[in-house]
């Protein structure tokens, strides 16, 4: 008697959804996709976690509470954004704080990200791996050219919904407005604001070279990706699957990282050949006008000496 074996497919054990709010082609989208596959892979099928980028299933603000209450299982969220709920994110978003990427991953694989993660937990969150790259953040320009920390005057520029970043503009003599991410390229097209602030590999693949005529090299702030689980679904995972995937996401997460220093140093000539004008800057001088006003003083307050002095244990003395 010969036994015929059919094959079938099986459903996953857990389905769970992984929302973004960037382009597809971001690094951060590509390098996730392929954790994605891995975790699937490695799993055998009983993990499926199934990609949403570009704030397909809301804004960053609606997703937010959408991993709070389980609607979405992970979310990657710019620390600046997430600073909102966890006033404790936000320390890596100081204002002139890192001077260059080994300051950045010495303080966030550091004891600056483990205190991070462990204010993160306190919201029913989980921190699934070490921070992800979003680069140093520049200002771009539809009406002037930012080379001196006095050409930001009364200057009208997007921020996300941070206060951290609204305070540093507004200490720097500017105009901020706070405008979610899915609208940032329609506020630039229509004058709503005269520019915006975001790392080159987002300026690039969101096309904002259309809409903006100058890049200021100011690398005013160092923003990181927070891939953020949902408490309630990372605790129903086994053991065995959580160690897949953060084994798989912080895979990619160091890949995703050198992506992105990478593609800012190619994205110089590419969005220079979009008509792009490049402005170098003397980014002391903006540091030392910031240290005129209360910016890092009203800081240093808000997070408790605690947290300012992990800050300052890799960032050194800002105060």
């Amino acid at each position: 008697m010969i036994t015929v074996i059919t094959s079938r497919s099986f459903a996953a054990e857990f389905s769970y959804k992984f929302a973004t709010g960037q382009d597809p082609s971001h690094p951060v989208n590509v390098r996730a996709g392929e954790a994605l596959n891995r975790i699937r892979e490695a799993s055998g099928g009983r993990l499926d976690i199934k990609m949403f980028p570009a704030n397909q299933l809301g804004s960053d603000t609606d997703l937010l509470s959408q991993v709070r209450s389980g609607g979405v299982e992970f979310f990657n969220l710019a620390t600046s954004i997430l600073n909102t709920l966890v006033p404790a994110a936000g320390l890596v978003n100081i204002g002139f704080a890192f001077k260059d990427y080994a300051d950045v991953w010495k303080a966030v694989d550091g004891p600056l990200g483990q205190y991070i993660a462990a204010q993160i937990a306190k919201v029913g969150l989980v921190s699934v791996v070490p921070l992800w790259n979003n680069g140093f953040r520049q200002i771009t320009s539809s009406t002037r050219d930012i080379i001196a920390p006095a050409d930001l005057a009364g200057f009208k520029i997007r921020v996300p919904p941070a206060p951290i970043l609204t305070s540093l503009f507004q200490a720097l003599g500017a105009s901020p407005t706070p405008i979610n991410f899915n609208e940032l390229y329609s506020s630039l097209q229509t004058k709503i604001v005269e520019g915006q602030e975001n790392p080159l590999a987002i300026i690039a693949t969101t096309k904002l070279y259309e809409v903006q005529k100058s890049i200021s090299m100011t690398s005013h702030v160092w923003d990181g990706y927070q891939i953020l689980g949902n408490r309630r679904a990372w605790e129903r995972l086994p053991a065995d699957l959580k160690e897949i995937v953060q084994r798989e996401l912080a895979q990619s997460g160091q890949q995703e990282r050198q992506d992105i220093v990478k593609l800012s140093e190619t994205l110089r000539q590419d969005l220079t050949s979009k008509g792009m004008v490049f402005h170098d800057v003397d980014r002391a001088k903006f540091q030392d006008m910031l240290k005129t006003t209360s910016y890092y003083k009203d800081w240093k307050a808000k997070f408790g000496d605690e947290a300012w002095k992990v800050l300052e244990s890799t960032a050194g003395s800002l105060t």
